[in-house]
């Protein structure tokens, strides 16, 4: 069901008590996502001291040597992936309930986690090497592999959805294809799933679940230059996006090329949501339910705000459950999908409780 809302324009100035409670906002934030991202290198299965951490992070030598390894080599990376995955999810959601205002739309709306899915699972049918060509090559590559068929996955599906969009006026219908086009990929890789060996088909499973800590220096200097790209392009398309705020035909009136900007959106939510799923697997519920509660925070939906608290913000919400996804003093790794939607859904479920139109609208 699609969910339509009536948005006041932005105005030029706030009230001076909504600039105070965006400063604040945005300093809470800010501050807490700086704490959590030094709790998240101390605390694992050999807790890390706070000082070594800083001392570390400031670029002097810690204390013990071992320390030194554990916080460059293992937790500084996967805190990094952490956040810069959760601001790019969060601003992809943001962006597609805006472009189709819908409050349900996600980063993944469109199929893309479903084409990288269906990428990986050829990979994975193909590991044993009796199927051969290119998915069995990409296989024999282990991780890279896997970064790599997700990647080509999820732009094969992102190109399928520009070329239709061509042809398709409606920003409704276009987010009802991306739908059937992500459930027809979901049903291809269930297809290939039974043809695997069981534990290639765990290994898809255990991808499936989401992961911050499979990431490495390498595969952060590719994902991190590409998810920087997008998320620029999100920070220069706010004016575009709050015009896009009062329906097309307004911003039409207003000068705006829609097809170019709905395009142009469409690239850099697929961009940042495909990168964040080749290197992490399908986080859930950051890219929906982060946007729904910075709109509900600040008390405006105005993207020249709402962007960046977004980012922010998801990078706060992305720590905080790589923090517990990784119980202290133990070698227990929760799933990471299992503790976004303990989360997510809750979230979900109060908006759309306190909504007073129910399903009518994003949240202002």
């Amino acid at each position: 069901m699609t969910a339509h809302t009536a948005v006041a324009p932005a105005t030029a100035r706030a009230p001076v008590s909504g600039r105070r409670r965006r400063v604040a906002v945005v300093t809470v934030l800010a501050v807490g996502t700086a704490v959590l991202f030094v709790l998240t290198i101390a605390v694992g299965s050999h807790p890390v001291p706070l000082t070594d951490v800083v001392r570390v992070l400031a670029g002097s030598e810690a204390v013990d040597p071992r320390w030194e390894v554990i916080v460059h080599e293992v937790r500084l990376p996967r805190a990094l992936t952490a956040a810069v995955v959760g601001a790019a999810l969060a601003v992809a959601g943001a962006q597609m309930q805006t472009l189709f205002r819908n409050a349900l739309a996600d980063p993944f709306s469109l199929g893309v986690s479903s084409g990288a899915s269906l990428g990986v699972a050829a990979v994975v049918v193909t590991a044993g090497g009796t199927a051969g060509g290119f998915t069995g090559d990409l296989a024999g590559l282990g991780r890279l592999g896997v970064v790599l068929a997700a990647s080509l996955g999820a732009g094969a599906v992102l190109a399928l959805v520009l070329v239709l969009s061509r042809w398709v006026r409606s920003a409704v219908t276009l987010l009802v294809i991306g739908v059937m086009i992500g459930s027809a990929a979901t049903a291809v890789v269930s297809v290939l799933l039974v043809y695997a060996q069981p534990e290639r088909a765990q290994q898809f499973v255990v991808w499936g679940l989401g992961s911050f800590s499979a990431t490495t220096w390498p595969d952060l200097a590719v994902m991190l230059p590409v998810l920087g790209v997008g998320l620029v392009a999100a920070l220069l398309s706010t004016k575009r996006l709050n015009a896009l705020l009062l329906g097309e035909d307004y911003a039409r009136t207003m000068g705006l090329n829609v097809r170019r900007s709905r395009d142009l959106a469409l690239f850099g939510t697929s961009l940042l949501a495909g990168a964040a799923t080749a290197f992490c697997g399908p986080v859930a519920f950051l890219g929906l339910a982060v946007p729904h509660l910075t709109r509900v925070a600040l008390g405006t939906s105005d993207h020249r705000v709402l962007v960046p608290t977004c980012m922010l913000a998801g990078a706060f919400l992305a720590l905080s459950c790589a923090l517990l996804s990784q119980p202290p003093g133990t070698d227990a790794v929760l799933p990471l999908n299992a503790i976004t939607s303990l989360f997510g859904a809750p979230v979900v479920i109060a908006f759309l409780v306190r909504s007073r139109r129910g399903l009518q609208g994003v949240a202002q």
